[in-house]
């Protein structure tokens, strides 16, 4: 999620609003994951995800327009993914990965 128009972007950069976002997801206490392309998060609840996405949203509230690309991966009964998706990975690879 970034803003789009001139307004809320210093030339080409958007770090300025994406760190409002990244501020606000980190206070609200989910656990999550700045990647150089995206933030992964990860909740209990469809409920939850959608109210985080909501708060992204109000961070940039001054913006004309705003993109958003999301994606949902729902796995009942299992939590911590964050990590143990990674450490299924090097498991099967038999080593650490960066």
């Amino acid at each position: 999620m970034f803003p789009t128009s001139s307004e809320c972007r210093d030339g080409s950069s958007v770090s300025k609003h994406v760190s409002k976002i990244i501020d606000a997801i980190d206070k609200s206490g989910v656990a999550y994951q700045l990647t150089p392309m995206g933030t992964v998060i990860e909740t209990e609840t469809m409920k939850e995800a959608l109210a985080i996405i909501e708060l992204a949203y109000e961070q940039l509230k001054d913006c004309e327009r705003v993109y958003s690309s999301l994606k949902f991966d729902i796995r009942h009964n299992q939590k911590n993914r964050l990590k143990t998706k990674i450490a299924s990975v090097e498991k099967v690879l038999k080593r650490k990965i960066n």
